[in-house]
């Protein structure tokens, strides 16, 4: 009945919505601007703000169009529809009143605030304020809070509109933010003043209508005219985030999220978020070769003929590993640059999962990520979403609190935000599930859109195959996989790892697959390595192997390296990423290489004329992308995923033990470094 269309008239414009309707979306249906402060589409209705009062013709006062609903209005008595006003003497004069107050304790701290330019208190002051204020006591002070190494405060300006206490409870989970005392003594605060501890703390920042919450980091580096601002895509996990790089000159300054519903709505993690420090440290800017063991700069003709040298050897004993930032564009000409030399040990699958050779659908988030909303009962395999994509966690946790998903966990106990029936943590937890008539299993097999989420930590290890072959069948056996639904997903950590899987990035006719090279290298018998951004590798296992290493931070492959050729990193490229659904997302340069680094697809097409002449049949970045195609569909059976084998006897563990420190640009990033020192410091006191 609440989604019955109803008839209202809106500044003598006749409509008709849904009456589920509140009178702000009714309005705004119509063409009307309404001011907010404290209302948020994507968060709980507060009505604490009141500046979004609107006059129903009739009614003796005002009302909050945002806590109102078009069901809640009766017709007029002759039967027309009830008149709504948004512009009339009444409510001019009544935001006018609301804005007098909210303005009468907020200190004049415009020319110094981070937040100005960008403000709506701001806006909304010139837009819909008094000229002039009537208020001559003093004002009042608050004292800051400590919500950790990436929000400042300055509570003095906060006008309690709440945005960032229903967020912090809502959405990321963690309620660690309150508003104590009441009157003029109210103040958002945290939990027994202690640091925020969520990975989208962050989105708090966005979320503050005024300056009472702003970015740490940031404070005082620029401000918002001065910015150039690109429209990317992350690359910190695999969920592809929409974000915006803002830069000046030649710097990145800021980080900020784009809306996207299917992907990350309009959040992003903090590690998305506060990484950019590390986009200008530890740099690589010049080629380097090494000479009696220590490393020395070099020119690029001196550099790429060494490794033109190398590469000419036998194809059998030469490898190439793609890292976990790498775009598709690079690592297509590395495919193809290994294929005319006929090498074909190669591998993108840092972690060693074996995964990738079965269809598509075998390793992709197959309900994509919007999907999750839909989901009705979730099953969790060898995955921790909080720690491996912070954005995916949110949205089960949004499934549980909006949808009343149920959820159960085969893996490493976490906190998850939500709870769960811990189900066991090894293998045979799986196997129990697949007996099951009860139970999860019986929840499962009931729900109208289950679903299935196996992670890395059930994957990356000796028998992932095997684990995958048994997640499979159970997804099969209790129908996670139908004609208008399929439930079975992977969750991946890397950004590169479904493109790099799409483009066939894996060994082929007999090569080696990333255990294969490294025992290979171990034992002699892979002479040359080429490492494509990729420093998640034990470089110890790379024994006396000639390394080639291709990237934008001195991390661990270039301490490994023989040859150091300087790439991009993914602010510095246009470049292509497939996020763990296989959504294919153009990430655009926001500023240009340090020093003599170049694109990296650049690099190998040079690299190519270096090697007997086997040049690369591709001049610009969008003939190389015409090459580009993905697997063809398949009939899908998740049954028949893996391969058939014993399961080990070993708990699930996730694959990533610090949140902050999982690739070369987080790790060179001061700001990542003081958040994984603060995590210590929260897990030491509460021990």
């Amino acid at each position: 009945m609440s989604d019955q269309l109803r008839k209202v008239n809106v500044d003598g414009k006749e409509i008709e919505v849904p009456g589920h309707y509140t009178l702000m979306q009714a309005c705004e249906e119509a063409g009307a601007e309404i001011p907010r402060f404290c209302y948020h589409e994507r968060l709980s209705v507060a009505g604490n703000c009141r500046m979004c009062l609107v006059e129903w013709v009739g009614a003796p006062k005002p009302m909050a169009s945002c806590a109102m609903s078009v069901n809640d209005l009766r017709p007029n008595r002759d039967g027309t529809p009830a008149n709504i006003r948004t512009d009339s003497a009444t409510v001019k004069k009544a935001r006018e009143g609301v804005m007098e107050f909210l303005l009468i304790n907020h200190p004049l701290d415009c020319p110094i605030c981070d937040q100005g330019g960008e403000c709506d208190l701001q806006d909304q002051a010139v837009a819909y304020g008094r000229s002039r204020t009537r208020y001559d006591e003093g004002k009042r002070a608050v004292d800051e809070k400590n919500m950790g190494p990436l929000v400042k405060t300055n509570m003095t300006r906060c006008i309690q509109c709440t945005r960032c206490v229903r967020f912090i409870s809502e959405v990321a989970g963690v309620e660690e933010l309150g508003l104590v005392n009441r009157g003029e003594s109210a103040e958002i605060t945290t939990y027994l003043q202690a640091n925020l501890t969520s990975e989208l703390s962050g989105n708090v920042i966005d979320l503050c209508p005024v300056g009472a919450l702003t970015s740490r980091p940031y404070a005082f580096n620029a401000r918002p005219w001065e910015l150039r601002k690109t429209e990317s895509v992350d690359v910190m996990d695999a969920v592809g985030s929409n974000i915006r790089v803002d830069a000046r000159g030649a710097e990145v300054m800021r980080i900020l999220p784009r809306n996207h519903d299917d992907v990350n709505e309009e959040w992003i993690s903090d590690k998305t978020r506060f990484v950019w420090d590390g986009l200008k440290r530890q740099r690589l800017d010049k080629p380097y070769v090494r000479d009696n063991g220590k490393l020395r700069e070099a020119s690029w003709g001196e550099a790429l003929d060494m490794v033109a040298t190398r590469l000419k050897g036998d194809p059998e004993r030469i490898a190439a590993i793609a890292g976990d930032l790498c775009d598709m564009e690079s690592m297509k000409a590395l495919k193809d640059l290994m294929g005319s030399l006929g090498v074909s040990s190669m591998d993108c699958r840092n972690d060693g999962a074996t995964i990738g050779g079965q269809g598509r659908e075998g390793y992709l988030f197959n309900s994509g990520i919007a999907g999750i909303d839909e989901a009705d009962a979730i099953l969790l395999v060898g995955c921790n979403p909080r720690m491996e994509a912070p954005i995916i966690n949110a949205r089960i946790r949004g499934a549980w609190l909006n949808g009343d998903a149920q959820i159960a966990m085969i893996g490493e106990a976490a906190d998850l935000t939500y709870p769960y029936e811990h189900l066991g943590n090894d293998p045979a937890a799986l196997t129990a599930l697949a007996k099951k008539r009860g139970g999860f299993a019986k929840t499962l097999r009931d729900a109208k859109r289950p679903m299935v989420i196996i992670g890395m930590g059930a994957l990356a290890r000796p028998d992932g195959a095997q684990v995958m072959r048994a997640a499979g069948e159970l997804a099969a056996k209790l129908g996670v996989v139908r004609e208008d639904w399929n439930g079975f997903n992977v969750l991946h950590t890397a950004a590169a790892r479904v493109g790099g899987l799409d483009i066939g990035f894996i060994p082929h006719n007999g090569g080696r697959d990333l255990a294969g090279i490294l025992d290979g290298a171990t034992k002699g018998e892979v002479d040359t390595v080429y490492l494509l951004g990729a420093d998640e590798i034990d470089m110890n296992a790379l024994g006396d192997a000639f390394v080639i290493y291709q990237g934008s931070h001195g991390d661990a492959g270039a301490h490994r390296a023989d040859v150091i050729l300087p790439g991009a990193a993914y602010t510095e490229k246009n470049a292509l990423y497939t996020n763990t659904e296989g959504r294919m997302q153009d990430g655009l340069r926001a500023v240009f290489p340090k020093g003599d680094a170049r694109e990296d697809w650049t690099i190998i097409r040079a690299l190519s004329d270096h090697v007997d002449s086997r040049t690369l049949p591709y001049d610009d970045v969008e003939t190389l992308r015409s090459t580009i195609r993905r697997p063809d569909a398949q009939a899908f059976d998740p049954a028949k995923l893996g391969e058939e084998g014993t399961m080990a006897d070993v708990p699930f563990a996730s694959p990533i033990r610090d949140y902050y420190l999982t690739n070369p640009i987080a790790r060179a990033s001061a700001i990542m470094a003081e958040c994984a020192a603060n995590v210590l410091g929260v897990r030491e006191a509460a021990e």
